[in-house]
């Protein structure tokens, strides 16, 4: 049997929502409420259990990534999208035949320092990374071994 090999990737979050720190105090947490088709598809079949991820801060000053998590689970179906009461509530997803779902992830580490997004922008051998794309809002996405080894560098 070959040896599973394990994937990189980024999770993006705004801390007013769930941050860095929240994960840290929870120690895990379910991912859910993604509500975009590509990022759905990448949690459900792009993810695997032990992959890694950058945990980014969106929608703050700096933005940036700001630590690490470790995909915990395997893909289950989003609880959010049955709850009425949930902003993330999908009346077309049921139980039975889910449209939405979500991983478990575990704090890893939280970096001293946050690596912002210009710094990232700067960055030889980044380029052509999904996050530095024009129009890229993907709140879960794919990071290459290389640009994961580049980010790790940049961290103090």
């Amino acid at each position: 049997m070959a040896a599973k090999i394990k994937q990189y990737w980024l999770l993006k979050s705004e801390p007013s929502s769930y941050g860095i720190d929240n994960l840290q105090r929870d120690k895990q947490t379910d991912w859910t409420g993604v509500r975009n088709f590509q990022a759905r598809n990448t949690l459900r079949d792009g993810m695997q259990k032990g992959d890694l991820a950058f945990f980014y801060h969106s929608s703050t000053d700096p933005t940036g990534i700001v630590g690490i998590a470790e995909i915990a689970s395997d893909a289950h179906p989003d609880p959010t999208a049955f709850d009425e009461k949930d902003s993330h509530f999908d009346p077309k997803s049921s139980p039975s035949k889910p449209m939405w779902f979500s991983r478990t992830v575990k704090f890893v580490k939280k970096f001293k320092e946050v690596v912002p997004l210009a710094d990232l922008r700067n960055t030889k051998g980044l380029e052509k990374m999904v996050l530095l794309q024009k129009g890229s809002r993907l709140s879960v996405q794919p990071v290459t071994e290389k640009e994961w080894e580049v980010i790790m560098k940049l961290v103090k």
